[in-house]
């Protein structure tokens, strides 16, 4: 009988690219972190509703016009996380984007991006703001006993 109990400890991999874009193309709640410019303390992190748009690449989401928050995102790249556990509960992974924040302002872009089925956590009228992060990085990994 070995002593060696290395097959007990969790292992980690990473996931590559085109298996993080379709586990952020399967869930619609994450986590925003912006680490505003000449700022000192922890990140902003908030939970946001979101679609992922694969033609542009991008996380895609609602925020108030003219919040403290979006006006903080305009000012920063983001970070954005997805995580999940697998069915089976002896699994989990984690995906991290991060980019650029823009505002999406073109009719046409926002009529094509309501088809994505984006709903928010609020009602519409109160979340008039579309806001883009760019997937200029992303990162996966996996988790499991």
């Amino acid at each position: 009988m070995s002593n060696d109990h290395s097959d007990s400890r969790p292992r980690l991999a990473a996931i590559d690219r085109d298996e993080c874009i379709r586990l952020l193309g399967s869930t619609r709640l994450g986590r925003l972190a912006v680490l505003p410019p000449n700022w000192s303390g922890a990140p902003v992190i908030r939970p946001v509703s979101y679609a992922f748009d694969p033609s542009s690449q991008s996380i895609v989401f609602r925020s108030a016009q003219g919040s403290k928050f979006t006006a903080l995102l305009l000012s920063s790249a983001a970070a954005f996380e997805i995580d999940g556990l697998e069915a089976t509960g002896d699994s989990g992974w984690s995906v991290i984007v991060e980019g650029p924040i823009e505002e999406i302002d073109s009719p046409t872009e926002i009529q094509r991006l309501e088809r994505l089925g984006l709903r928010t956590l609020l009602r519409p009228e109160e979340t008039s703001h579309w806001i883009r992060i760019r997937a200029t990085a992303v990162t996966g990994r996996r988790i499991a006993l």
